[in-house]
């Protein structure tokens, strides 16, 4: 089942020029973390008394050869993605597969925070929508 909305993820090859513009809408930062199979470096950023809402994920490649890399490189820093938090990994990877959402990752990876397992899943019509999947250990 999905839970809800985990984050929002924002490709940027600069995340310490965005810093001050989450800061500015009252943001600040929280976990870091490296998610290795994808490449890409994560900070999470939240509101003070934000526990239970959703982060802002800064996603900034550390290879050249990282999804994100080609992103940025085919269309430059914006919204990434956004990432449903869900209770088993696994079922909702295989029900949205049945709805359409056709799956970017093989199988789950491990995330950029400590006991977070990921699957990315895109649904090209009519959004263009890169969604991830999200459960904590």
């Amino acid at each position: 089942m999905i839970l809800g909305i985990d984050h929002v993820g924002l490709a940027t090859d600069d995340p310490a020029g965005a810093a001050p513009f989450l800061a500015a809408l009252g943001l600040g930062p929280g976990d870091r973390g490296i998610a290795g199979d994808y490449g890409v470096a994560c900070e999470f950023w939240r509101y003070v008394d934000g526990i239970g809402q959703p982060s802002i994920e800064l996603v900034s490649p550390v290879r050249p050869d990282s999804p994100v890399a080609g992103r940025l490189a085919k269309q430059g820093p914006g919204l990434y993605h956004v990432a449903f938090g869900v209770d088993d990994l696994e079922s909702e990877f295989a029900r949205l597969r049945e709805h359409g959402f056709a799956a970017v990752d093989v199988q789950p990876c491990a995330g950029a925070r400590p006991g977070m397992r990921v699957a990315f899943m895109y649904a090209r019509k009519p959004a263009g929508l890169l969604i991830e999947l999200v459960q904590y250990s």
